[in-house]
């Protein structure tokens, strides 16, 4: 029996593994030195607010409640994630969680008073932030719409 013939590879082939021509690896290194830049601002709010937490602060302060379902839908997370999360949000008292009463399945998460104690002192991260990576909003509103387009496509 005949055997299929191995496919060739080309030059071009094995430099598209070069690490410097991944997309991969600088928005993950982005990401995490990103995620790393925060971490002086929001131990500033304060010291046990984990950047993921920071995320869902910041759809709260938007929206006041929203159900987990939800949450998970906007920070592309899932239940066995985004649940111990809030569980530690709700032990710090910044969240309080209650069942939806038209459906009992569904939890609801709202804002408590010391998590909207955050929200103000939080508006001075952004601009902190801008100023630390001295980028303009035209630079950011492109990344922006590139990164978003990146993530439609791959979710």
């Amino acid at each position: 029996m005949a055997q299929a013939p191995e496919p060739t590879t080309s030059e071009e082939d094995f430099s598209l593994l070069k690490l410097e021509n991944q997309l991969c690896f600088p928005l993950y290194a982005a990401s995490r030195q990103l995620t790393k830049a925060y971490q002086p601002y929001l131990r500033e709010l304060d010291p046990d607010l984990t950047y993921p937490q920071y995320l869902v602060l910041l759809l709260l302060w938007e929206h006041q409640e929203m159900t987990v379902k939800e949450l998970g839908e906007n920070l592309l997370l899932d239940s066995g994630t985004l649940t111990p999360l809030l569980k530690r949000m709700e032990q710090k008292q910044w969240v309080s969680r209650r069942r939806d009463p038209r459906d009992e399945r569904s939890v609801i998460i709202g804002l408590s008073p010391a998590g909207e104690a955050l929200h103000k002192p939080a508006c001075a991260i952004p601009q902190g932030l801008f100023r630390q990576l001295a980028i303009s909003m035209k630079e950011i509103a492109t990344m922006r719409r590139l990164l978003d387009h990146i993530i439609k496509r791959l979710t």
